[in-house]
């Protein structure tokens, strides 16, 4: 569920880079790019997935990769190829990624626990 906003930067083939304004959705599994933001910046489908939407129906969409920079830190990770139309998501596997963690109380990003072993 996203209640808050946050604003990144996504970068793809090359030195091709994007600032984004992400929706923060820790009911999605992989970020989205809308197709003007993942097209600018040279991601190709790397493989499809099947995905659940709310309703139950099920989608294929086309997943590739992106580095994406937050103020909170930087990584690479799996991206959905949005459509004409969709807002950009953060989602959970990013999130994670990141070692971050939202809080929906104060509808803040934090530093995530982290356990080794």
């Amino acid at each position: 569920m996203g209640i808050i906003y946050v604003e990144g930067r996504v970068k793809g083939v090359g030195e091709k880079q994007e600032t984004v304004r992400f929706l923060v959705d820790s009911g999605a599994t992989y970020s989205l790019l809308p197709e003007k933001i993942w097209q600018a910046i040279g991601l190709k489908p790397k493989r499809k997935e099947t995905f659940t939407l709310a309703d139950g129906t099920t989608v294929d969409k086309a997943v590739s990769e992106a580095y994406i920079v937050l103020p909170q830190g930087e990584a690479h990770t799996p991206v959905i190829l949005g459509e004409e139309g969709d807002e950009a998501l953060l989602g959970i596997v990013t999130l994670e990624i990141l070692g971050l963690v939202f809080n929906p109380f104060d509808r803040t990003l934090n530093p995530m626990r982290m356990l080794l072993g």
